[in-house]
């Protein structure tokens, strides 16, 4: 069982889930708030308070989420999209905690991409370090264009739709810088297990 948790963050194609994976190759538990994300809208309890509040043209006939309707609603309305985050981050945020304090190990990582802008640590006040992949601009517009095939102008709106880095470098205890050398990320994620596992209280 692990009561410590380190939060994972990092701007668009920054190398957030890179370094994740050098964790998990550790035997650390790694938690992903996107696949959290997308179980608290399967039927249940949350769903059905996001159809009371939006209405049943967001269901699928077989009473799953239609994401791509929903999806447009609140893109068009900041209210509306504010008016899910009320409804979803909650449950998210609980399920998240859940899982760091049942997970295997002397510590956890979970991978919050937009932790910055969900409130940081106030959002988050369990999180005992918060962890930034940092990468330059630059590197985070080529990757972006060459992982989703956009051109730079998407890439730019994009990368701009965030936090920026100084907001982001604002909350972090620990900075790993991803220019794209494997070899420097495997060497920090490294180094900085070592080190969260002396901070968590394991030998």
């Amino acid at each position: 069982m692990s009561g410590y948790a380190i939060g994972l963050t990092g701007g668009i194609a920054s190398g957030k889930s890179a370094l994740g994976r050098h964790f998990e190759a550790l035997g650390v538990a790694l938690v992903d708030a996107d696949v959290v994300a997308r179980e608290v809208v399967e039927p249940g309890p949350v769903l059905s308070r996001i159809a009371e509040r939006f209405g049943a043209t967001i269901l699928h006939p077989d009473g799953t989420l239609d994401r791509r309707t929903l999806r447009e609603l609140v893109f068009a309305d900041e209210e509306l999209r504010l008016a899910l985050e009320a409804i979803t981050h909650p449950a998210i945020r609980e399920r998240l905690h859940a899982r760091c304090q049942a997970a295997p190990g002397p510590y956890a990582v979970v991978a919050i991409p937009l932790l910055t802008e969900a409130g940081g640590r106030q959002a988050y006040p369990w999180l005992d370090r918060i962890l930034l992949v940092d990468a330059p601009v630059e590197l985070q517009r080529q990757r972006l264009m060459e992982r989703d095939s956009i051109d730079a102008s998407l890439a730019e709106r994009m990368i701009a739709a965030q936090a920026s880095r100084a907001q982001r470098l604002a909350i972090a205890d620990d900075v790993v810088v991803n220019d794209g050398d494997p070899a420097h990320l495997e060497a920090r994620a490294r180094e900085l297990d070592a080190r969260y596992r002396q901070l968590a209280g394991q030998p």
